[in-house]
């Protein structure tokens, strides 16, 4: 995607920006995204942002879904992903979630412009 920058968080964990806006980050351990067996905080959280309330809860709401939220995000358009699930994602389901993502963090004029450049269906490949 089109100019995107990567900045280091405050953990030293790499965050994806659009125009100084995050569209994709690595979380550091929290509290509220854990193991439900062992109670350990998990690692590996993405936190990926999403266009709409709709798209968050199309992505969470199968218990199977590798894409998860937690009490934490409600209200916040965004879904977490464990690093160690992405293999669980074809690429083109990989892909459409980051270009949503960039499209809805980037400018509107970037936005545009890259959907003409790209087709209306380019999320969709």
């Amino acid at each position: 995607m089109p100019h995107v920058t990567v900045v280091e968080g405050p953990a030293g964990n790499p965050v994806y920006q659009v125009g100084q806006k995050s569209f994709v980050f690595f979380r550091s351990r929290r509290p509220d995204a854990v193991d439900p067996v062992t109670g350990e905080r998990y690692d590996d959280v993405i936190v990926i942002w999403v266009p709409s309330e709709d798209d968050k809860l199309a992505l969470t709401q199968d218990p199977d879904s590798p894409f998860f939220t937690t009490p934490h995000f409600d209200g916040h358009l965004s879904v977490l992903v464990r690093g160690s699930r992405i293999p669980e994602l074809t690429l083109q389901e990989l892909t459409e979630v980051i270009q949503d993502a960039w499209l809805s963090r980037a400018s509107p004029t970037r936005a545009r412009r890259w959907l003409a450049e790209h087709g209306p269906d380019a999320t969709k490949a």
